[in-house]
């Protein structure tokens, strides 16, 4: 659909209602499958409206508003998103609070973000008002914080709304980082941020028919900017659904995207593992995936062995290798950074690990010993302008360089909120040799090769080891794959200072079917194929394996792995361990000792 150019995101809904009012835009799926609610659009402004003549009543323009929905109140919450709009107030998706880390969290942006109210749903106002009055109570320093059940406001309440003017850089809400390296910022967007992201959106796609299916948190980028707005600057509709019931079922995703013949649905990698792993034929006779256009993959790292057997498991049913659609982004960036080209595999380089590690690209053949698998991000979309730059040296690598992702485009923010140290380090970089910027700093890693860009890792998660680089992924998916009985997707490799050296920690999560014959000599022999494997593949010794329960892992509402918080958890003594082993000082390896190793040379 063509859309005109739009101030702000209150014009763009505004525009859809008086458009196309009686078109359903939003509807959700109960337990994943039974449609229990829908908005059209003139509901749906409707609804912001009321909400934000309330918020009009209590606030002012630019004051902060949270947002506080289960996962089962997708609709209340995007109406109370749009009535923050609405209202000129600032919005800041959050999830409820489950436990006491939630909590401290919770409390931390509150007074982070000067925050006095809050809007619900009734269901779960009174839980969230007497928990955060008990929380406030261990507390006198912790700000009053006013709650609203925004689906107990009255309609007739938004003939008293005064719309506000609000142009393309007023900021319209703040997504947090993952917290995935480091504590969690505020992202500030703007509401041209988000305009310019649904543009480059529909330059890539001009000819989408967009039908939607959007199981993805709304607190997230990807469920928030690429389930929600970019449905409705397509005049579109999406069904929402719960991502508890994906979790428990994954076969509920693809019933969805089959029922409401979607053509765009997406997530990051660990999903398409999920769905490999537990969807099983008899929960899929009649399912039809032919209509699926695009499926994304984003948010984490991409395998490309993720790809191939989703798609030789699905392609009986309709689905399409070429419909995956990598992409690279961040909440910095609002969405998107890069992705692929349409309906066209993405690029595979096999690289040398060793020259990796010495941040070199070296290409070699497939299946040769010490390559590794990269998959192509896509190219910058349109008009981002990404390039590698040595993060020490600011200046731009060689062809051949890995360094740090640099960006520019109107789509990227411009600054975490009250943190000005941060913001000019992140999102005002110049490049030395000719002060060419601002840029933003992703933090990420990777190379760009036939203008395509290959993520390789994090820099702050980089690790060195006896004088050689090492990234986490590697040495994660080494762990996973060196014994049946451990779990994929489910490892953190991380380091921690033993006497002024760096030394490499495992945390590796034990599968769920190995639990019930788990013993000791088992756990032995597990320990031992994961150190014996990081020494033959990677000529690296580890210092400590921590075995955990199934779905204990530290990681964010996206299946990021938070390697920062699992290293302080570790640490602390607070991970949930099965067994926690440390090598003993009498069989620790000296670097010389390496080449002397069985099947050393050859590896």
């Amino acid at each position: 659909m063509s859309s005109p150019s739009f101030k702000s995101l209150i014009d763009l809904l505004s525009d859809r209602a008086q458009k196309q009012p009686d078109n359903q835009v939003f509807t959700f799926l109960k337990d994943g499958e039974i449609e229990s609610d829908r908005l059209t659009y003139q509901a749906l402004d409707c609804q912001a409206r009321a909400i934000a003549a309330s918020l009009q009543s209590v606030t002012s323009v630019g004051q902060r508003v949270l947002l506080v929905y289960p996962f089962n109140a997708s609709l209340e919450f995007i109406a109370a998103l749009f009535g923050c709009f609405y209202a000129g107030a600032i919005a800041i998706p959050t999830r409820p609070p489950q436990n006491a880390e939630e909590w401290v969290d919770f409390g931390f942006r509150i007074q982070e973000c000067q925050v006095g109210i809050a809007l619900t749903s009734a269901a779960l106002i009174d839980k969230l008002q007497d928990s955060w009055l008990g929380w406030l109570a261990e507390s006198l320093d912790r700000p009053q914080l006013s709650w609203i059940a925004t689906d107990r406001i009255s309609l007739d309440t938004g003939s008293n709304w005064q719309k506000r003017e609000i142009d393309r850089d007023a900021i319209a809400y703040f997504q947090y980082t993952s917290g995935s390296t480091g504590i969690p910022k505020a992202v500030t967007i703007s509401h041209g941020n988000v305009l310019q992201n649904c543009v480059n959106f529909q330059q890539i796609f001009p000819t989408l028919d967009f039908r939607g299916v959007n199981w993805l948190p709304l607190t997230h980028d990807m469920g928030l900017v690429a389930g929600i707005m970019l449905t409705i600057y397509a005049g579109a509709c999406t069904a929402l659904m719960s991502p508890i019931a994906v979790f428990q079922n994954p076969s509920r995703w693809l019933k969805a995207i089959s029922t409401h013949k979607a053509t765009i649905s997406g997530g990051p990698n660990f999903i398409y593992d999920l769905c490999v792993q537990r969807v099983k034929p008899e929960q899929i006779t009649n399912l039809d995936l032919s209509s699926w256009e695009i499926a994304g993959n984003a948010a984490e790292p991409i395998r490309p062995e993720t790809l191939e057997k989703f798609t030789a498991l699905f392609a009986p049913y309709g689905f399409r290798r070429e419909a995956f659609y990598l992409s690279y982004g961040m909440a910095e960036a609002t969405l998107g950074i890069s992705g692929g080209a349409v309906k066209e595999p993405s690029a595979i380089q096999f690289v040398d690990e060793k020259a990796l590690e010495q941040n070199r690209v070296v290409t070699v053949a497939e299946g040769q010993p010490g390559a590794r698998t990269l998959i192509s991000c896509g190219r910058s979309w349109p008009g981002n302008r990404v390039i590698i730059v040595n993060p020490k040296t600011l200046t731009p690598c060689f062809s051949d360089g890995v360094g740090e992702i640099w960006v520019q485009g109107a789509g990227l923010s411009r600054s975490y909120w009250h943190r000005p140290e941060e913001s000019e380090q992140t999102f005002q970089a110049y490049l030395s040799d000719s002060n060419d910027g601002p840029f933003l700093r992703t933090g990420d890693l990777g190379f760009i090769h036939d203008d395509q860009l290959f993520i390789t890792g994090r820099l702050k998660d980089m690790m060195i080891f006896w004088g050689r680089n090492f990234y986490p992924q590697t040495l994660e998916q080494t762990s996973e794959n060196s014994h049946p009985a451990l779990s994929a997707n489910a490892s953190a490799a991380f380091s921690v200072d033993v006497e002024g050296e760096e030394r490499l920690v495992i945390a590796q999560e034990i599968a769920r079917h190995a639990l019930r014959k788990l013993n000791s000599e088992q756990i032995a022999e597990i320990i031992g194929a994961i150190r014996q494997t990081m020494v033959m593949q990677h000529l690296v010794e580890v210092y400590a394996i921590a075995l955990l329960k199934p779905a204990t892992l530290p990681k964010t509402q996206s299946g990021k792995v938070q390697r920062r918080r699992c290293r302080d958890r570790f640490l602390a003594g607070t991970l949930t361990v099965i067994e926690q082993w440390f090598c003993p000082i009498s069989e620790r390896l000296d670097p010389t000792d390496l080449t002397s190793l069985p099947g050393i040379e050859e590896a």
